[in-house]
């Protein structure tokens, strides 16, 4: 079974940063698209940001210039770089594959921007 842990999260004012990170338990998970998706207070899950194993990189239109997602195949590790945090980025972050790995859902970490 595929797991995630995500960590990095915390309680940032508008304008801040934080640094996502996501450790991969998948074997051979240099091969795989990897992704961030999040959920707000009363709304699905939607996609942030994806990385394919090539390197090459997709944001959602509400992030894009933003945010930076990155990977490190030998630590099998994923990243998220948020800059410029608005309180509509308020949410639990995640990371999975991409498409998602729906049995492999991490717990996430909670992100908060607020004044």
């Amino acid at each position: 079974q595929v797991q995630f842990v995500e960590s990095g999260g915390g309680v940032v004012q508008p304008g801040g940063s934080l640094r996502l990170s996501c450790a991969a338990s998948r074997r051979d998970f240099r091969f795989y698209s990897m992704a961030w998706y999040r959920q707000a207070p009363g709304k699905q899950r939607e996609f942030v940001a994806h990385i394919t194993s090539g390197g090459s990189l997709v944001y959602a239109s509400s992030v894009k210039g933003r945010f930076t997602i990155s990977r490190d195949n030998a630590e099998n590790m994923v990243y998220l770089q948020m800059t410029a945090l608005q309180s509509d980025d308020t949410a639990v972050y995640y990371c999975n594959s991409r498409p998602p790995s729906e049995g492999s859902w991490g717990q996430g970490t909670q992100v908060t921007v607020s004044s």
